[in-house]
């Protein structure tokens, strides 16, 4: 059944999130904070491997200061930030809102498995590279869950409009998603992951919400810019 390889992978991410934050509260809070270390050092070596396989560094810069020209002007930093604040003020208590969105969003959304596995859910095929990353990012909500809260868990809608936009659209997306292309969205996804890496371990503050139009903005710069 079309579609059931995202729905397992949303509902490993609600479950893993659920799980952190109901065992969060057993965690003490100096113990959280190493744990916080951790996943932000797993943030930037996950980031660090994604974004240096660009092969086309200036479709990089461009997609950049293009994503980040639309996402100031669009607000979409403050946008996320009201969500998450709305969002807080129903769940009391529940950390981080905003951060634990973005970051647990871009970590699930940005990568070779959410694309191939999109398409190979979509084409018919049993979808299990969608299983095997239900399977990582049910494991990886626990941990950020614990730290940044319910936020997490909203992340699963994200990529439910990400990889399920690509799944029914497969046999178009297929076509536009090359290896080049693939390649250069992970790697400014990668470098926005590392971004957050940078924020979670209190080094520096990016509006990483401004720079996400950066990835959208990769694959016709590629298309338009890069030999086939």
């Amino acid at each position: 059944m079309i579609m059931q390889g995202t729905a397992a992978n949303a509902a490993a991410i609600v479950i893993g999130g659920f799980i952190g934050i109901k065992a969060g509260h057993l965690i003490s809070s100096r113990v959280r904070g190493t744990v916080m270390s951790g996943v932000g050092l797993a943030v930037l070596l996950i980031g660090m491997q994604l974004s240096l396989k660009s092969q086309q560094p200036l479709i990089i810069i461009g997609s950049l200061i293009g994503g980040g020209i639309i996402g100031e002007l669009l607000g979409i930093e403050g946008r996320l930030e009201a969500l998450g604040n709305w969002i807080g003020d129903r769940f009391k208590g529940s950390g981080k809102v905003a951060e634990g969105f973005v970051t647990a969003s871009l970590l699930y959304c940005v990568g070779a498995m959410a694309i191939m596995g999109a398409l190979q859910d979509g084409l018919g095929s049993r979808p299990d590279i969608l299983y095997a990353k239900a399977a990582l990012d049910g494991i990886a909500s626990v941990a950020l869950a614990s730290t940044l809260g319910v936020g997490v868990l909203f992340s699963a809608l994200p990529l439910l409009a990400y990889q399920g936009a690509i799944t029914l659209s497969a046999s178009f997306a297929q076509q536009i998603m090359t290896p080049a292309v693939v390649q250069e969205m992970n790697a400014v996804g990668g470098l926005l992951i590392l971004a957050i890496g940078l924020d979670m371990l209190g080094v520096k503050r990016v509006p990483v919400g401004n720079l996400l139009p950066a990835v959208f903005l990769a694959p016709p710069l590629v298309m338009l810019f890069v030999a086939s």
